[in-house]
Parts: structure tokens; sequence; C-alpha cells
């Protein structure tokens, strides 16, 4: 599955609740943010921004690795793919993205019976 490009939130559901289930209201924002995406085979540049942020992470498919949480919280995790979906557990949440339409659609889930789902889709820019 072929996620390298750049997309532009579109559409989002469960902003707020996701926010506050994970401790991020801090990062709450109106601006659109920019998900890009660099993919060379199994390996990955994953970076997100709005004007004045960024926060990015490398994986390679399969490996674990140590990666950072939009927290900051340092954390080893192993980035998997199945059915065309990327999956990763964060310390915070669970987290899924496909490509869906020529659509980016990334979701987390918080853990526990009162899980938030935060839905997110971005088009290609």
């Amino acid at each position: 599955m072929a996620f390298a490009g750049k997309y532009q939130l579109e559409s989002q559901e469960n902003y707020d609740e996701f926010l506050e289930a994970t401790g991020l209201q801090m990062a709450k924002t109106d601006h659109k943010v920019v998900t890009e995406v660099v993919q060379d085979g199994d390996s990955f540049t994953w970076t997100q921004s709005i004007p004045g942020w960024s926060w990015s992470i490398k994986f390679t498919l399969g490996q674990e690795c140590e990666l950072e949480s939009m927290k900051g919280v340092k954390f080893r995790g192993t980035v998997t793919m199945k059915d065309g979906k990327i999956a990763l557990q964060f310390p915070e949440y669970f987290f899924t993205a496909e490509m869906a339409d020529d659509k980016l659609v990334m979701i987390c889930v918080t853990p526990g019976e009162k899980g938030v789902a935060f839905k997110r889709v971005s088009g290609r820019i």
C-alpha cells in the first residue's frame, strides 16, 4: 500500500474527547493539520505539522524501534501492516492508518471500557 504523499485535514470525529482522554488538551488547534508521509519500501518518515509546530517519527515495518509520542514520551514499539493498514500501540492510544479512496484515514483509540475513538480524514494536497 502506497502511503507516500502530503495530506491536509478534511474532517475529524471525537477530537476534543480524544485530547481530554490523552491529556493533550494543550495541543488543541483550529489549524488544518498537514501530514506528510515519506515511504521507501517498508521504511517511513511520518510527520504532522501546523504553523509553528511539527512532530515526526521514523520507522521500518516489522522492526522494533525507539519512537516518541506527541507528549514527548519515548518508547519502543513495532509498527506493523496488515491488510493495508498500519498499526502501532502508543503509550496513550492504539493508532491505525489506511488509504481509502485516495484519502489518509487515521484512527486513534484510547484504552478502557470508555475508550475514545478519534478519526481523522485527510486529502492529498
